[in-house]
């Protein structure tokens, strides 16, 4: 199975879905890039915090797992939303945009796919499953993922920078 995933064929196939689920992240980020309760005072954030923490009078708790319950409210508690709102948007955005290129692939699925196991943790479902389910499926298919992406252009500089040098000190070495 994994090779099926990995076949070069389908190349064209994980790259659209790679280009798509950067759009969707670009979205989101740049929904909340021109939002000042992200940006400047992280109250969207608080909220969002708030609601999953059971902060809310009359409300229980979204999140299920005590150790995260407890993580978020420490974040919640300290304030730190004002800060982390920011690395939320920072985030979404730079995690977009190198999905859309096709660079640093693989450590922006991660992080995307990490960011949406965090908001599903929270409880939010939303369009995450998806996204983390799409983020998996291409860290699966490995570099055909990225066969049509910065990557690709960066991995093949490398490699012929890397046989340059190598014939170069065969050639010092004679």
């Amino acid at each position: 199975m994994l090779n099926l995933l990995r076949d070069r064929r389908l190349s064209i196939v994980w790259t659209l879905l790679r280009i798509w689920l950067g759009w969707q992240w670009l979205e989101a980020g740049l929904h909340k890039l021109s939002d000042p309760k992200w940006t400047q005072t992280g109250e969207a954030l608080k909220g969002f915090w708030a609601k999953a923490v059971g902060a809310l009078p009359g409300s229980a708790p979204a999140i299920k797992y005590g150790w995260y319950e407890a993580f978020i409210r420490s974040l919640y508690d300290g304030g730190h939303y004002t800060w982390f709102a920011k690395l939320v948007v920072a985030g979404e955005v730079l995690t977009g945009i190198a999905l859309i290129l096709g660079a640093a692939t693989v450590f922006a699925l991660s992080v995307g796919a990490f960011m949406n196991l965090n908001f599903m943790l929270a409880g939010t479902a939303s369009t995450n499953p998806v996204l983390y389910t799409a983020a998996i499926i291409l860290l699966l298919a490995g570099s055909s993922a990225y066969y049509y992406g910065v990557d690709r252009l960066v991995l093949i500089y490398l490699q012929r920078k890397k046989e340059r040098e190598t014939s170069e000190s065969l050639a010092v070495s004679k």
